[in-house]
């Protein structure tokens, strides 16, 4: 029998984790779902459907539910604002935790849960998913072969049509929804495949009159990491049409010895020439390379991952620990957006220790 879980939010991207995340992790024997949480009874559907619970097993309190369900874990997948509340409770509990990112809506906030599970000694984990996505694990691979020699910068682009409201969720009204609900997947992959922490972050970031977005829904970032490494990176919420949308986006990566281009799924390689100058070519003209593959990716890969690392295995690499790198690197990209300078990361998010140190909490 799997590890004891406890999943916080069944609607929305919490339905996802109901019917698709979570049941091969349940048929492999990796857990067991033994109660789910959600404020709307609508939503619980979800976890009796695709999972099998009872009524019995299924609450409308967090405390409720922890105090009287006997769970090691649980997954947290509920607005950024309120993992805070919900990693409280699991700590009361004694409970290890798997949560959605980002870890917090605030740089403090995420600084202050990752303190707290030091001190209570368990594991918490960060679900990445587009870092362990397929086509993404695929370049990162590639890049880390060594056989294309020295990375010298990246090139990613995200666009797509989310402008009218509702269709995106709670996202049209949250602030920074480019940034804490989309880049902070892209900006922390992009820094992965980087291969050293990001130093410097410049963004600027913008609300078209067209959107229905209450907050900055489009946005340029330049990042330059502590190895040389250039990161540039477009994100669109509100275009006219989705040419590189949710897990389709493009991203090339510009070697000593090739150029690798990632699109829609599909990667291609155009290797450098020593015996040519001024060489040409077109995207779609390169050797096709095959996407790796295995039987989970993304979020239901990582639920293995966490499992596997409370089973006694290697940490995480999204522990949460290690995750405050990409919450910084997105706060940095706040910053920078509301003052028009760029933003040391390491600087900020040491500052920002400092100050939550300071404050006692």
């Amino acid at each position: 029998m799997g590890h004891r879980m406890i999943l916080v939010g069944t609607g929305g991207w919490g339905e996802w984790w109901c019917r698709d995340f979570l049941p091969p992790n349940v048929a492999d024997g990796v857990v067991e779902v033994v109660a789910a949480v959600d404020l709307d009874p609508a939503a619980l559907e979800n976890a009796k459907k695709h999972l099998g619970l009872t009524d019995a097993q299924c609450f409308s309190d967090v405390e409720k539910a922890f105090a009287q369900v006997e769970a090691d874990c649980c997954a947290i997948v509920v607005p950024p604002r309120f993992h805070e509340q919900v990693v409280d409770c699991a700590l009361r509990h004694g409970m290890h935790i798997l949560t959605e990112k980002p870890i917090a809506d605030t740089l403090e906030g995420a600084v202050r849960i990752a303190d707290k599970v030091r001190r209570a000694g368990v594991k918490m984990g960060v679900t990445m998913s587009h870092r362990f996505d397929m086509d993404k694990t695929t370049l990162r691979e590639e890049l880390q072969s060594g056989r294309n020699g020295r990375l010298d910068y990246l090139c990613c682009r995200y666009s797509t049509d989310l402008r009218r409201a509702g269709c995106w969720g709670f996202r049209h009204e949250m602030d920074h929804p480019l940034l804490l609900e989309g880049a902070v997947h892209h900006l922390d992959l992009l820094a992965d495949m980087a291969g050293a922490p990001v130093e410097t972050v410049y963004a600027t970031t913008w609300n078209p009159p067209w959107s229905d977005f209450k907050n900055h829904a489009q946005g340029l970032v330049q990042i330059t990491c502590e190895n040389g490494v250039r990161i540039s990176y477009e994100g669109a919420d509100t275009n006219a049409v989705g040419l590189h949308p949710w897990a389709n986006e493009y991203i090339r990566a510009e070697c000593e010895q090739a150029t690798l281009i990632l699109d829609h799924r599909q990667m291609e390689r155009f290797v450098y020439n020593p015996e040519a100058t001024w060489t040409h070519a077109r995207e779609g003209e390169g050797t096709k390379l095959p996407m790796l593959a295995q039987p989970k990716w993304a979020n239901a890969w990582l639920i293995e991952k966490f499992i596997g690392w409370l089973d006694g295995g290697s940490p995480m690499e999204t522990r949460v620990e290690e995750n405050l790198q990409a919450v910084a690197i997105v706060f940095a990209a706040i910053e920078s957006s509301r003052t028009g300078l760029p933003v040391r990361v390491q600087d900020l998010l040491a500052k920002t220790r400092e100050q939550v140190r300071a404050d006692g909490t």
